[in-house]
């Protein structure tokens, strides 16, 4: 099944697969919205960004690079904008997955934190009730023994289940900030 679908794709002449994206011109690559601002500052079209992000998870691990065609005639100055702005979107989109997964670490601490101080409160409560203790301080004990059992299974559940995908998203727009972009004029 992987070879079948490596082999949708065009390879270039070192061997990397491509990413083939076709427009018209382009602006067909921006966020309509943004048709004004220049274009270092403007978002890609969301199509455009879900198709990059969607054939880079195709190929793993393979190396690729992205190349766009265009049927309308595009000057060396738009090439480089686009090259930039390409770079530029998933460099952003790769810092606010780290943010992400920063985020995601602190919470995970708390967590952390906050079972291991409730575990030493019930240890705390378990040495001053004695061996004889009232029903009430034993649920009291029992109570924050289960709290802090949560608290630090919280706190491993987070980053096991969160921090492995968040890191591969991370390094896959890191990989699209840096494929490197190739330009083609469709006749």
């Amino acid at each position: 099944m992987k070879q079948s679908v490596l082999n949708r794709y065009e390879r270039d002449s070192s061997g990397r697969i491509l990413i083939d994206v076709s427009a018209d011109a382009v602006e067909d690559l921006f966020s309509h919205w943004d048709r004004t601002a220049p274009y270092i500052r403007r978002d890609l079209d969301e199509e455009l960004t879900d198709y990059l992000i969607d054939s880079a998870v195709e190929l793993e691990s393979q190396p690729f690079g992205i190349r766009f065609s265009f049927h309308k005639p595009v000057d060396g100055e738009a090439l480089e904008r686009v090259t930039r702005s390409t770079n530029v979107y998933f460099q952003y989109r790769a810092e606010k997955e780290g943010q992400q997964i920063n985020k995601m670490l602190r919470k995970s601490l708390i967590f952390l934190l906050i079972g291991l101080l409730i575990m030493a409160t019930a240890v705390w409560v378990g040495g001053r009730i004695g061996r004889e203790p009232s029903v009430l301080a034993n649920v009291l004990e029992q109570g924050l023994i289960v709290a802090a059992w949560v608290s630090m299974w919280e706190s491993v559940a987070t980053y096991l289940i969160e921090w492995l995908p968040q890191r591969k998203q991370r390094r896959l727009f890191r990989q699209l900030s840096e494929a490197p972009l190739s330009f083609r004029q469709l006749a």
